[in-house]
């Protein structure tokens, strides 16, 4: 039986006959006329047994008393068979009874026309099907990091409370209002944050504020400010950080939100004489912050002056410096743990995942670039950046020059 998918090769033939033939008279004459020609190895009738060689196709036309005609032949012998086996066609003399000629137009190789076809395709599908993707190994990393902080998300106490994976452990919590919160803050490195899900504030909350430095995150909303009122009256909270009046603590970028951790107010502030929230300090409060950045990005663009934050990095540069430590700091600049510098590579295994950033007083290099960044430290301030060919997209390089 012959199987098309094993044809290696096509016989292009022509022919004409003085008179009128059908397809069945073609056929007949090609079995009949080469018969022997090239001994039975190559006998029409044996190929087509044994599936070497495939149907032969046939199409006429009549006019005026003449048939032309063209003839496919399909192959799947070696190549120099199938040349014999064309050439053999060329010998046909007659069709029935009608005086003949025929002619071999060519022998087309299947699996070049294939190969044309597939190549062809394959352009159109490389131009037109695929999406611009310079991949860059770091860019992959980041990605996979922030996965992996994102899928730290776990279930706190009996109320199965969504927080992140150091509510337990850490010696400070933040309470936000629910899992795309916390989810939020753990997309920046923020990983003791615990939701509250609610007004109805849950006994775990209250055991935690207990035994812990408790800061209140709430939206900037009517909502924000009732949980905040309920948490202020049933738990021990120490701070309240306020956020952007209107402002989503799920929608807030890193700087929208380290912005007020950074200026968090004391509890007792915010209260009035009766000990309950007053609102108009908390609007009060945040309407400050939002000027004092405006005038922040009026400066930045008009003037070289430098930020508040820099200022920090360059205070703490000269400290660092003189005592020749290295210093983990968390999301809010505020120190964590310091070791002696030769002592980095050892001092990053040992590194609290509330570690954000990194100041030290000697120069990195892309060796400690990568060790610093596989740790998913944000920030690093050094004196100086030598030999940086990659530099990972989610760390922010900081360079803090001292006399």
């Amino acid at each position: 039986m012959y199987l098309s998918e094993t044809t290696k090769y096509q016989i292009h033939a022509t022919f004409e006959a003085e008179g009128i033939v059908e397809k069945s008279d073609v056929i007949g004459a090609i079995f009949g006329q080469t018969e022997g020609i090239l001994g039975e190895d190559l006998d029409l009738r044996d190929l087509q047994r044994s599936g070497r060689l495939g149907r032969i196709d046939v199409r006429t036309e009549s006019r005026k008393g003449q048939t032309k005609g063209e003839i496919t032949i399909y192959s799947s012998i070696d190549k120099i068979e199938t040349a014999l086996l064309a050439a053999s066609l060329e010998t046909i003399e007659r069709v029935g009874p009608c005086a003949s000629r025929f002619a071999i137009r060519n022998i087309e190789d299947i699996r070049i026309s294939k190969r044309k076809v597939i190549i062809s395709r394959a352009k159109e599908l490389l131009a037109g099907s695929f999406e611009e993707c310079d991949f860059d190994t770091n860019e992959i990393l980041d990605e996979i990091r922030e996965h992996s902080r994102i899928e730290k998300v776990i279930e706190y106490g009996p109320e199965k409370l969504p927080s992140g994976p150091n509510v337990v452990d850490s010696d400070a919590i933040i309470v936000v209002e629910g899992r795309a919160d916390v989810i939020n803050l753990l997309r920046y490195g923020i990983k003791n944050a615990i939701a509250v899900e609610g007004t109805n504030v849950p006994a775990s909350i209250i055991d935690l504020c207990e035994k812990k430095t408790a800061t209140a995150f709430m939206d900037g909303d009517r909502g924000g400010d009732l949980i905040i009122s309920e948490l202020l009256q049933v738990a021990d909270i120490d701070f309240i950080a306020v956020s952007p009046r209107g402002k989503n603590v799920e929608e807030m970028t890193r700087k929208e939100i380290i912005k007020p951790l950074r200026n968090k107010i004391p509890a007792e502030l915010a209260l009035t004489s009766e000990g309950r929230l007053d609102t108009n300090i908390l609007s009060l409060h945040s309407e400050k912050m939002r000027k004092e950045k405006e005038e922040e990005d009026k400066k930045e663009q008009n003037e070289p002056v430098m930020p508040q934050h820099e200022k920090l990095l360059h205070s703490m540069m000269k400290e660092v410096r003189e005592q020749n430590i290295v210093r983990f700091l968390s999301v809010a600049d505020e120190t964590i743990s310091e070791y002696p510098s030769d002592e980095i590579e050892a001092a990053l295994k040992k590194a609290d995942d509330n570690v954000s950033g990194v100041v030290t007083g000697q120069t990195i290099d892309q060796n400690l670039l990568d060790l610093i960044a596989m740790h998913g430290i944000s920030m690093i301030a050094a004196p100086d950046f030598r030999d940086i060919v990659k530099k990972p997209v989610s760390v922010r390089l900081m360079k803090i020059n001292q006399p």
